[in-house]
């Protein structure tokens, strides 16, 4: 296979194969639990970054009233159209690129994120944007995964994310998510962590709320 071939299979499938995947195995009813638990207390104008198909929009609280949506995949919005519709909130497509937002200053409520500040590539950015963008007391809340403190797991989270992040979008096993949060200026309220039933490496969990003070 030449590189022009490699290259167009490799998007083929970045575009068409991964979005179905990743909408099929982000589901269940423990990761419900989950998306339910992260999206508790958010209200008023929300940006979601990484948006996906659209499986945050269920849990979302009656007090959200706009959703703002930054997400790459056109197919990923495509399946989406069904829940937009029957949870009815107004969802405004405003980018593709995480660490280049469209929205104003102090412009959001809330910022929302799952399972997305692993695939960013410049998250430092990103976290940034999110910043600029939330309004005085506004919050991010995010459900992540990322580097475990046990070090047989980072082992293995650094030996994997080379494939990780050629199988799945630019997935990263290993970033600190925590530290990456708090090293944005953003204030951590609270953070929980956690491993999914499953293999170690992929499933350390960071699930926390942080305010722009």
């Amino acid at each position: 296979m030449t590189i022009a071939e490699e290259g167009l299979t490799l998007g083929i499938y970045n575009e068409q194969i991964l979005p179905r995947f990743i909408d099929l195995t982000l589901n269940g009813e423990s990761i419900d639990r989950l998306r339910s638990r992260v999206t508790s207390n958010l209200s008023g104008d929300v940006l979601e970054v990484g948006f996906g198909s659209g499986r945050n929009l269920p849990h979302l609280p009656a007090g959200v009233t706009q959703l703002f949506a930054v997400e790459p995949s056109a197919v990923g919005r495509k399946l989406s159209t069904g829940r937009v519709v029957q949870r009815g909130v107004p969802v405004d497509y405003i980018g593709l690129d995480g660490a280049r937002l469209s929205l104003g200053n102090e412009s959001v409520d809330h910022v929302l994120s799952t399972w997305t500040l692993c695939t960013i590539p410049e998250i430092d950015l990103a976290l940034a944007e999110i910043r600029r963008v939330l309004r005085p007391g506004g919050t991010l809340h995010f459900l992540e995964h990322g580097r475990s403190p046990d070090r047989d797991v980072q082992k293995w989270q650094d030996r994997v994310t080379p494939i990780q992040r050629r199988l799945f979008g630019g997935c990263h096993l290993n970033r600190p998510i925590g530290d990456l949060v708090k090293a944005s200026g953003l204030v951590m309220s609270s953070l929980d962590n956690f491993y999914l039933k499953g293999p170690k490496a992929m499933g350390y969990m960071y699930q926390g709320v942080a305010i722009k003070d």
